[in-house]
């Protein structure tokens, strides 16, 4: 009994916390929530200044003139023609294009056990002393069937960031895909048409059609090029030297331009 009133009597010196806090604490947003906003606020951001810069934009070339004026609004009318594209801004207008860095480069660590990072260090040897440089490659695709990589160097590591997606951005090509079975819905293409080889360097690869579902069988960074150029199943094999990135790189892209040419 004694600990029954005692129960009671600490219940009565609580007191019962006010609706107003209650509904205060509901509104509150966790973490998570806010992380989410200021991530589509700096999206939105971007966005805008895009568009800022795409309305400032004056263009140089003929090629440019005629996009912004609107008389071309397809970029394949352009890469089937073999026309050179000169300026970023160009496939700006016509793509909803996304970019992202490859890891080319390694931090330091005791016995070359350094963590890979987007930005590969070099130096070069002088009378003043030595002098450092950064480069970067970068990797730009809508995931419909354009990709482009693009690679950049420079004293500091922005400017090397964005010479890299600028030149991305103006050697992106256009790929076929296809299925690896045959398909009711042809709309909807997920894998390489056919077997396709690629190399450059050491580095040699093979994509290979998977089923759906597959998902991407690969390295990291070639998945996030496959990604990017729209392919969502594939099998590969690689030989030679893949740690080399830039190489490994280079020879996806030789294997992706590969599928417009028709199977023997």
């Amino acid at each position: 009994m004694a600990e029954k009133e005692t129960k009671n009597k600490l219940k009565d010196l609580i007191e019962p916390i006010p609706e107003e806090l209650l509904k205060l604490e509901q509104e509150i947003t966790p973490k998570e929530e806010m992380k989410k906003t200021r991530a589509q606020i700096r999206g939105e951001e971007e966005i805008e200044k895009k568009k800022n810069s795409l309305a400032a934009w004056k263009p140089r070339t003929l090629l440019g003139k005629l996009v912004k004026e609107g008389k071309i609004k397809d970029i394949d009318e352009i890469l089937i023609k073999h026309k050179k594209i000169l300026e970023a801004q160009i496939v700006d207008l016509l793509l909803p294009i996304e970019t992202d860095l490859l890891l080319v480069g390694q931090s330091k660590g005791k016995f070359g056990g350094g963590k890979r990072r987007a930005w590969r260090q070099t130096q070069r040897k002088t009378m003043e002393g030595n002098v450092v440089s950064f480069s970067c490659m970068v990797v730009a695709g809508d995931k419909k069937g354009h990709i482009g990589i693009g690679f950049g160097k420079a004293k500091e590591t922005l400017p090397a960031r964005d010479k890299a997606i600028r030149n991305a951005k103006i050697n992106v090509t256009k790929i076929t895909l296809g299925f690896e079975s045959v398909e009711e819905n042809k709309d909807n293409p997920h894998t390489v048409p056919f077997k396709v080889k690629g190399k450059c360097g050491s580095v040699r690869i093979k994509l290979i059609p998977a089923p759906r579902g597959t998902g991407l069988v690969a390295g990291d960074e070639c998945k996030k090029i496959l990604r990017l150029a729209g392919i969502k199943d594939v099998y590969t094999v690689t030989d030679g030297q893949t740690r080399t990135t830039i190489n490994m790189a280079k020879a996806t892209i030789d294997a992706l331009n590969k599928t417009n040419k028709m199977k023997l």
